[in-house]
């Protein structure tokens, strides 16, 4: 059974986010763990009252937390067409990240997935800052849905990778799944402006392509000025249907995340991204 936690701030993005991944799933077992991290709303105006007014206010925000996500409970039973959805829910004292990452660790979730943005909704803003937290921090798989995203069965998945990190199979598990159970397309793409690899390269494509052996694959060679510019040409040319990424030290998304933004960079997908991990907490 895959298990997917699904954070909410009962916000329209989360709800769009929660309906969308249950379409996505609509094929699958799962197992829904809907979550509400309620410790910053307290702490941010509350700091300095009495501790007694303030568990008051804690159990007060507990209570509304609880009684928010039952609604959401309620609409997504009824939303689920699939009698092997299930779902459960759960207000958490605790940070956003940290909620996640405990609640991966208890439950062994397999993916999270959110919205690209929040309740602020902050426009001109592609990433919310929770979403990108999360990217960056929780050890799991990130699927986030664009706010404007209607689910469409991907046929066409584009994998951008410099075939520097010798993956494991572990990372490359859920998108060689996710590509056989859609009978998708994966296309590997390297920004390059020459189709000679180095040794190491080759080596690295050769066990990509064997980790997604159950899948059709397409290798791409491009050269453009910006690598965003080179993945958003393809998305459009392509008519990619999801972009998966791989959050590791030297790779394009490390680029992306630790340099700069993505919104700095302009990274403006309509579709739905997913940040596998492979990277060590520890020494970020």
């Amino acid at each position: 059974m895959t298990k997917v936690i699904i954070p909410t701030d009962f916000s329209e993005n989360a709800k769009h986010a929660l309906t969308q991944s249950i379409d996505f799933f609509r094929e699958e077992s799962c197992e829904f763990f809907i979550i509400h991290a309620y410790a910053d709303e307290v702490y941010d105006n509350n700091a300095y009252l009495a501790r007694a007014l303030f568990n008051d206010i804690k159990e007060k925000a507990k209570a509304a937390s609880n009684e928010k996500l039952m609604a959401v409970l309620e609409y997504a039973q009824d939303t689920t067409p699939s009698p092997k959805h299930h779902f459960r829910i759960r207000s958490i004292f605790q940070s956003l990240i940290d909620a996640i990452d405990d609640m991966v660790n208890q439950e062994g979730a397999d993916i999270v997935v959110m919205g690209t943005k929040g309740a602020t909704n902050a426009p001109g803003i592609t990433f919310g800052s929770n979403t990108l937290q999360v990217i960056r921090h929780v050890e799991s798989p990130v699927l986030v849905i664009p706010e404007s995203y209607v689910f469409n069965r991907p046929k066409n998945i584009l994998f951008p990778t410099n075939f520097m990190i010798p993956y494991n199979r572990r990372e490359l598990k859920l998108l060689n799944y996710m590509g056989m159970d859609f009978r998708a397309t994966i296309h590997l793409l390297i920004q390059a402006t020459s189709k000679k690899l180095t040794n190491r390269k080759q080596d690295n494509k050769q066990l990509i392509q064997e980790m997604l052996h159950s899948c059709k694959q397409e290798l791409h060679f491009e050269s453009g000025t910006g690598l965003v510019e080179t993945i958003n040409n393809f998305i459009e040319v392509h008519h990619i249907d999801l972009l998966v990424m791989v959050n590791s030290h030297q790779s394009y998304l490390d680029d992306m995340l630790h340099k700069t933004t993505i919104d700095k960079i302009g990274l403006t997908t309509k579709i739905p991204f997913l940040v596998l991990q492979n990277i060590d907490r520890c020494s970020c």
